[in-house]
């Protein structure tokens, strides 16, 4: 296993991390052990979780999985998604979070999470409110470095400057959505990270399922998330981006590897992320993300694949001005 240094905190992390968010939902506990296992076999040593996969039932099978060699591992969680009926049990205030950060620690049984992600951008309160709950738990000790998830550029840059301003513990860690199809981390994100040395750890490099091989010209399944799910529909549900998918298949098979695979391998060679998160509902369909870890992704290669692609504008409208 190949690990890199999580931004400035000088924290190993795996080449790879995985997320749990099928467990307790897409695969019971004893194919989550599974998955585990061979994660752990392969040398991970990072998993990601959120308060909010399966009702908190992640967290727990998660718990029970790491009990005995918890110190060996970089645990990350996320708060902010309701995680009952409450119409207060949510968000990311002062209230929310500490009580957040405590059922999360409980339910992973152990007394500190390595990362907090925030897992969306609070737009109900003061961006302040957010960042002193969080200083809050990293002062109490229950959090070690604080992450933001899903947050726009401008955000993690204002989160950022008011952290610096104030003495509080800032953003090391942040987690964009990145694959193929959606490259926007490209244009603002990512040269944000490599500026202010931001841990980056990327989710969905295969787009739901998009990027698995099932997308291709004149085929397409009838079922599945991106068919079933009205949320993805919306996410991934353009034209161009099924056809991108289509000839990304058959790239992946003129290279004799699984579509998979090269999704996992291309989303790993962008020089600002550094680490993407893996899922799987099973441990056959895990295994094809794990060839990832043995597949070389030159930069030719890497620039072949993104060329299937549309690439993002620019962040300004001066094109001339772009190299």
């Amino acid at each position: 296993m190949e690990y890199r240094q999580l931004g400035r905190t000088g924290v190993q992390v795996s080449k790879l991390c995985f997320g749990t968010m099928s467990f307790g939902g897409d695969a019971d506990a004893a194919e989550a052990a599974r998955m585990y296992a061979a994660c752990r076999d392969r040398g991970f040593n990072f998993f990601d979780t959120a308060d909010g996969y399966s009702q908190g039932r992640s967290e727990e099978i998660l718990g029970g999985l790491i009990a005995d060699h918890r110190d060996e591992l970089v645990i990350s969680s996320k708060c902010f998604n309701p995680t009952s009926d409450d119409i207060n049990d949510r968000g990311g205030n002062r209230r929310h979070i500490p009580r957040a950060v405590e059922a999360s620690l409980q339910r992973l049984g152990t007394d500190r999470l390595d990362i907090l992600f925030m897992h969306r951008f609070e737009e109900n309160a003061a961006i302040e409110e957010t960042l002193r709950a969080l200083e809050d738990v990293v002062r109490a000790g229950k959090v070690l470095y604080l992450g933001a998830s899903n947050y726009a550029a401008w955000q993690i840059a204002t989160s950022l400057g008011i952290s610096e301003r104030k003495g509080w513990t800032r953003f090391d860690v942040i987690q964009p959505m990145y694959n193929l199809v959606k490259r926007q981390a490209e244009v603002e994100i990512f040269p944000l990270a490599e500026a202010e040395n931001l841990g980056v750890i990327t989710y969905s490099p295969v787009g739901g399922g998009l990027l698995s091989g099932k997308y291709r010209p004149g085929k397409r399944p009838n079922d599945g998330r991106l068919v079933e799910s009205a949320s993805y529909v919306r996410r991934y549900g353009d034209e161009w981006m099924l056809e991108t998918a289509g000839a990304f298949s058959e790239f992946a098979d003129g290279k004799a590897v699984h579509p998979v695979t090269l999704a996992v391998a291309w989303a790993a060679a962008h020089p600002a992320v550094t680490c993407p998160i893996i899922g799987a509902r099973s441990l056959e369909q895990l295994q094809l993300s794990l060839d990832a870890l043995d597949y070389a992704m030159p930069e030719a290669l890497r620039d072949e694949i993104s060329a299937l692609s549309r690439r993002p504008p620019p962040a300004t409208d001066r094109t001339e001005l772009q190299s």
